[in-house]
């Protein structure tokens, strides 16, 4: 099996220190390692270095390539251009399926924090036996929900369970939505057969791409013309000239919200999953109770709680008297707000274009 881990997004909600020169995911948020050194680190030794894939941006190719140095140059395949997640798999699949159509692939995120390695890992090997078995086309591996979220896609698994490997219940899929209402996603909740849906998926590229054909042809059409490149000397050429001109478009839009509910099936555990691509998600995934602090760097904290202060500065930090403040200094931006205004960050991030401080987006 292969694995694709993609790491092309900027993460803005990470600021000041994720920044287009040096996202979120090449910088170290969680210990001594970036979430994508970490994201690699979960799968060995179960895979290769040869079998694992890097999907980025061009610009990023270079760091990838200084933090994964045992991963070879050819894996990392670098996008002339951001064009939403839907181009950026469907450029890895067209690659894959040109090369190894039906070999199972392990889709995966690099921003993302896994506690239970093991679990995940266990889970991971039984996808792909689902997958080279041909008990289905796509195995969804989900994370057992813990509140009521309006920021991710659920996934309807169904009530009763299809079959069983080692212990591993794997479920029928009925659907996916995005980002549902607060009264929806609490109903979702409550139900107990609905999951939080992280993006991580087994399939092959044959399929895969054929899902691309049939459902999203003005992707496909121009990927093909990229697919029959590979391998040649015009490669590279052909990617910088039609790359940039595929339509954005998200990769629930364009392919997941229209897998056939028997085509894919589901594994629903609990294997202690955050998306840590914004500073209270952070704090959520790494703290104990919602009242404790979560700091790193040169911080002395007093009478604080509920807060989370990063300083990558020499500069010792002195936090008292703090609830429920996000603190984060950099050596040019010190960013001080509440955890609820952590969403607006974006929006100020974006509000920096054309004037004196753009060089800190």
């Amino acid at each position: 099996m292969k694995a694709i881990i993609f790491a092309g997004g900027v993460g803005t909600r990470l600021w000041p220190l994720s920044r287009k020169s040096s996202p979120k995911q090449f910088e170290k948020v969680i210990g001594d390692k970036s979430t994508l050194q970490l994201a690699v680190e979960r799968l060995l030794p179960d895979f290769g270095w040869k079998d694992i894939y890097i999907a980025t941006g061009i610009r990023y190719v270079s760091t990838i390539a200084s933090q994964l140095p045992k991963i070879p140059k050819e894996n990392i395949i670098g996008e002339p251009e951001a064009r939403d997640v839907g181009p950026a798999v469907g450029l890895m699949t067209a690659i894959l399926e040109k090369t190894m159509p039906d070999e199972p692939i392990l889709i995966l995120w690099s921003d993302h924090m896994v506690k239970k390695v093991d679990l995940f890992r266990k889970i991971i090997k039984i996808a792909e036996k689902i997958i080279r078995d041909k008990k289905s086309n796509l195995v969804f591996i989900t994370q057992k929900a813990r509140f009521a979220s309006q920021n991710l896609g659920w996934i309807d698994f169904g009530k009763a369970s299809l079959m069983e490997y080692d212990g591993i219940k794997i479920y029928p899929y009925n659907g996916l939505i995005y980002r549902p209402e607060l009264a929806q996603a609490e109903s979702y909740l409550k139900s107990g057969h609905h999951a939080w849906n992280v993006g991580y998926f087994v399939t092959t590229p044959r399929f895969l791409w054929q899902k691309y054909k049939s459902v999203s042809p003005t992707l496909f059409e121009p990927l093909s013309t990229i697919q029959k490149a590979y391998i040649n000397k015009e490669f590279n050429h052909v990617l910088k000239e039609i790359y940039p001109k595929l339509p954005k478009i998200s990769f629930d839009d364009a392919i997941l919200t229209k897998i056939k509910k028997e085509d894919a099936v589901v594994i629903s555990e609990n294997i202690d999953w955050s998306d840590v691509g914004a500073w209270e998600a952070l704090k959520e995934a790494l703290q104990t109770s919602s009242s404790q602090n979560v700091a790193q760097g040169k911080v002395l904290i007093s009478s604080s709680k509920d807060s989370l202060i990063y300083n990558y500065t020499d500069q010792l930090v002195v936090a008292l008297d703090l609830e429920g403040l996000m603190i984060v200094s950099t050596h040019d931006v010190i960013l001080v707000c509440h955890k609820n205004s952590v969403p607006k960050i974006k929006k100020l991030v974006e509000s920096l274009k054309g004037g004196e401080n753009e060089h800190l987006m």
